[in-house]
C-alpha cells in the first residue's frame, strides 16, 4: 500500500473514454486501486447525477480525477455536481498524444499511476 494515501477515505475516478488516453485512465486508475492508493470509483455515476455517488464522493477525504484529454469530461461533472477535487491529472499533458486506437502499454499505464501519486492527496 501506498504511504501517501494509506489509512484516508481516497476515491480514484477514471473518464475511461473512447480513445487510448480514455482508456489509459481507466487502466491506470485500476492499477492505482491494486496498489491501495485508493479506490476506484465509477465516474458515471457522478456524470449521470446519480445522489448517492455524488454524496460518497463528497464524504472522501480526498479524489483523484484522471481524465484521458483536455476535454476534461469528469472533471466538468464534478464541477457541475460541485464535488472537490484533490488531485487531477490530463492524460495527453503527459505527452501521450490522443488516438482512437486501444494499443496501451505497461509503461504509459505507469507513467499516469506516477503522476497521479505526486503530490498526491495527502502530499
Amino acid at each position: 500500500m501506498s504511504s501517501c494515501c494509506a489509512g484516508s477515505k481516497t476515491l480514484v475516478f477514471a473518464c475511461s473514454g473512447g480513445s487510448n488516453v480514455g482508456q489509459l485512465s481507466n487502466e491506470a486508475a485500476k492499477q492505482l486501486d491494486m496498489e491501495g492508493v485508493g479506490s476506484f470509483f465509477c465516474a458515471a455515476g457522478i456524470g449521470g447525477g446519480l445522489a448517492g455517488f455524488i454524496t460518497k464522493a463528497r464524504e472522501a477525504d480526498a479524489t483523484i480525477v484522471i481524465d484521458g484529454c483536455d476535454l476534461g469530461c469528469v472533471k466538468a461533472a464534478f464541477e457541475r455536481e460541485d464535488v472537490p477535487i484533490s488531485k487531477y491529472v490530463v492524460i495527453t499533458d503527459l505527452g501521450i498524444e490522443k488516438g482512437h486506437h486501444f494499443n496501451l502499454t505497461d509503461e504509459q499505464v505507469a507513467t499516469v499511476c506516477a503522476a497521479a501519486k505526486k503530490s498526491c492527496c495527502c502530499g
